[in-house]
């Protein structure tokens, strides 16, 4: 399918930053296309693309995608010049809140993190995380779900931080269970996590179902701790979900978070919980 027959993407109109990017590489491509003196409807036959494309592109209505920039570069013999542009497009290509969200992980020292619906994005692999947004309604457009699951996937670079940040995620045992996407996907996801359970670094900790008591029934947890003793967290139990970094909330926070940890199966004890689960998928 060719990207002409693709929903477009659009930039949220909330983000300045995002907006401004486009707007500057649509100028380029548009300076670019009349300094060779080549008119849109020429380029856009040259490019497999429609006029109205071309000037959607170039008005900044439309992100383009990379491998756009690396054709109209040779088209328009622009030495690399749009290429280059490629790495500004890919960040502006992830929502506002995920780009806001992932540079906090990129500098947090410490991760606490408790997702009771799911297992955490963080560990999800790219295929459990596009069934997730498969089954999201009401549905999603094809491109719309590739866009966020990328933005997901692209996030797993806290593990490849030197040096590696503490990282712990609570998963509950149901979540580990659901046959989400199908057997296959979960077996992989399964796998996946082990992997991930093993760096230096990072703890998982299994809640098993059958646990009379649970300190996290009001909803997911995550704190990011940094280097310079601050702290961010998010709870929908605490300011509505929004993120606080006042000490009396993480406080409230870290003692749920903390429950919950002593409440779950020890990192050791889950690791072997979720090799079990493993054999039995």
């Amino acid at each position: 399918m060719s990207e002409e027959e693709e929903p477009g993407w659009e930039v949220d109109p909330d983000d300045e930053w995002g907006v401004a990017v486009i707007a500057m590489v649509g100028r380029q491509l548009k300076l670019r296309r009349e300094s060779v003196g080549m008119r849109a409807a020429d380029f856009g036959k040259a490019m497999g693309y429609s006029e109205d494309m071309v000037y959607k592109l170039e008005s900044g209505k439309r992100i383009p995608r990379p491998e756009y920039l690396d054709k109209a570069d040779k088209v328009l013999n622009a030495g690399g010049l749009l290429a280059a542009m490629k790495e500004d497009v890919e960040k502006v290509r992830y929502p506002k809140k995920v780009r806001a969200l992932a540079e906090m992980e990129g500098k947090a020292v410490e991760l606490q993190l408790y997702d009771p619906l799911n297992i955490h994005g963080l560990l999800q692999t790219p295929e459990y995380a596009r069934a997730l947004f498969t089954m999201h309604r009401p549905a999603l457009t094809q491109d719309h779900i590739e866009r966020a699951a990328k933005a997901r996937v692209s996030r797993k670079a806290v593990f490849e931080r030197d040096p590696a940040p503490e990282l712990g995620f609570v998963l509950e045992e149901w979540v580990l269970r659901r046959p989400l996407g199908g057997r296959a996907l979960l077996r992989q996801q399964l796998e996946h996590t082990l992997e991930l359970g093993q760096l230096r670094g990072v703890e998982i900790q299994v809640m098993p179902i059958d646990h009379p008591e649970h300190a996290g029934v009001e909803g997911g947890i995550e704190v990011l701790k940094f280097a310079d003793g601050s702290a961010v967290g998010r709870s929908p139990a605490v300011a509505n979900g929004r993120p606080v970094s006042e000490p009396r909330h993480l406080r409230i926070l870290e003692l749920r978070y903390g429950i919950i940890r002593a409440q779950a199966l020890s990192p050791r004890e889950s690791l072997a919980f979720i090799e079990h689960l493993l054999g039995e998928t």
